[in-house]
């Protein structure tokens, strides 16, 4: 049976984006298994996609497991390089030089 998209999911996954510090970056599943929703990085995904009706969140700061931005957010790049977040080519960042290491997880 499918999750109901709540209000207060929705706050979860974005105070998990509001901690993403600067010039790191972090990875919808990453977002997912901090909000103990290990399988819903799609979700989070969804979420962020929305952001902009709930506040000003950093979601520029989150791309998906291989380090590759949001293709649909043409400002996600600059906004990253501006951060000085490091890329390996032109559609990815270095995760692994600018991953977000949070202090809770394993």
């Amino acid at each position: 049976m499918a999750e109901v998209l709540t209000e207060e999911l929705i706050y979860e996954i974005l105070s998990v984006v509001e901690e993403i510090p600067e010039g790191k970056v972090a990875s919808y599943g990453q977002i997912a298994r901090l909000i103990g929703r290990d399988k819903n990085a799609r979700l989070v995904g969804k979420v962020l996609g929305m952001a902009e009706y709930y506040g000003k969140y950093p979601c520029h700061r989150v791309v998906n497991y291989a380090g590759r931005l949001a293709p649909h957010f043409p400002e996600q790049k600059r906004l990253l390089a501006e951060e000085n977040v490091k890329f390996k080519d032109g559609s990815h960042v270095d995760i692994k030089e600018c991953g977000w290491e949070y202090e809770g997880e394993d």
